[in-house]
């Protein structure tokens, strides 16, 4: 134990006590709720350290405290990184998660009431693309467009164009965290040319996936403005990130401060510019792609021992089981019994569920964490047939006492990073 973790264990042990056992939780089991991952040893330096104590209000070169030499140094060293990652000509850094980041953005652009074109949650949307319970669906007007998952989870543009001409929105935005597909940004940009509305897209999932180039770049198809959470597929710290043209830049700066928050978290920023830096490199991109073979592999597994899969499959990091339909279960259920053989996913909507968020019909998981700690194709197949076996049988406590130890066994083969 090093002294930072020996002082706090003297002082407070509840909470020494609490991370101990997080860290247990963390080594002996398998993470797949595919929003998750490990970060690097390297950024969990950057957040425990002295930037935390400082106050760096306003933007490099316009801070209004002083003693910013080095935070300003580290700022610029990120936005660098971020523009030469995504290839765009603007980043801000700043935004303190996924949520304010989306909202920087609603701000920049719209005035309350103003009507923006986005994916319905149910169908692999987020919160914060206006469902109706945020509060952005009640300060402006999201219409909402779905997918076909007896399609693949296929998009109708023709409808979504037909849906444009109607609301005239003022911007067309795509994205997701539970859709297993990839976008095709192009046919987007068309729908939002046509209607003069500016495009947004919040890559928060797969950030990782585009910075390595497994994935599709929305810039490439001449996006305004992108998004991305730091942590999830970039494996960096939590926090968010806005990336757009440079004509857009002063309407973001100022929509992120001093519009919605003020000093931002320089021990967070210290943390992206490091992962941004990890993500340039070619053993990144290697994690990128074999993260998205683990999900084919994963999801390939379990469509044939019986499991029924949301668009059939998956072209990403992650899949959404229909456990009503596969194993008579709820999605609840379903995560309960996993939790209990020490694999972690999360309940999950699935598109037009008759069942409520709190036991929805769905499962969703994937690949990123797993990944991170080395497990490959094999371990993919192994650990679809213990999920199936505890799905199939979820109040055989005996069954389950046996498949954690299974599971615990094979975790302790692969480290995690940044815990000895």
């Amino acid at each position: 134990m090093d002294a930072h973790r020996q002082a706090l264990a003297t002082y407070d042990p509840d909470i020494e006590a609490a991370i101990a056992g997080e860290e247990r939780r963390q080594v002996d089991g398998v993470e797949m709720i595919p929003s998750e991952n490990y970060t690097y040893p390297e950024v969990l330096a950057a957040l425990g350290s002295v930037l935390t104590n400082k106050y760096a209000e306003g933007y490099p070169g316009r801070r209004y405290y002083g003693g910013q030499e080095f935070t300003d140094a580290i700022e610029r060293t990120a936005r660098t990184r971020a523009r030469k990652l995504f290839r765009c000509e603007h980043a801000n850094v700043q935004p303190l998660s996924g949520s304010p980041m989306n909202q920087a953005v609603y701000f920049a652009f719209l005035k309350p009431g103003d009507t923006v074109l986005a994916m319905d949650l149910s169908h692999g949307g987020h919160l914060t693309h206006g469902a109706p319970v945020s509060h952005m669906g009640k300060v402006f007007n999201f219409i909402r467009y779905k997918t076909h998952p007896e399609q693949g989870g296929a998009i109708d543009f023709d409808d979504l164009m037909r849906m444009a001409k109607e609301s005239r929105p003022k911007l067309v935005l795509c994205g997701y965290s539970s859709y297993p597909r990839d976008y095709d940004y192009a046919a987007f940009k068309r729908v939002a040319d046509e209607v003069g509305a500016l495009t947004m897209a919040d890559i928060s999932h797969i950030g990782g996936l585009v910075a390595a180039g497994t994935m599709r770049n929305p810039f490439d198809a001449g996006f305004d403005v992108v998004t991305t959470t730091t942590h999830k597929t970039l494996r960096g710290p939590r926090g968010g990130l806005i990336l757009c043209k440079k004509e857009h830049a002063p309407a973001i700066d100022s929509a992120v401060f001093p519009g919605l928050q003020g000093g931002p978290h320089m021990n967070n920023i210290a943390g992206a510019a490091v992962t941004f830096k990890k993500a340039a490199e070619s053993e990144f991109r290697a994690y990128a792609e074999q993260t998205m073979k683990n999900a084919k592999v994963l999801a390939e597994a379990l469509m044939a021992d019986g499991a029924s899969l949301v668009t059939g499959g998956t072209d990403n990091h992650m899949m959404v089981v229909d456990t009503v339909k596969s194993f008579g279960v709820d999605g609840r259920v379903a995560q309960e019994a996993l939790d209990k053989i020490g694999i972690t996913t999360n309940k999950q909507v699935i598109p037009d569920d008759p069942l409520p968020p709190v036991r929805p019909s769905g499962l969703r998981l994937g690949t990123p964490a797993c990944t991170t700690r080395g497990m490959g194709e094999d371990d993919m197949r192994k650990i679809a047939a213990w999920m199936v076996s505890a799905l199939r049988a979820p109040e055989d406590e005996a069954a389950l006492a046996r498949l954690k130890k299974e599971t615990e066994a094979l975790c302790h083969r692969y480290p995690v990073p940044g815990i000895d």
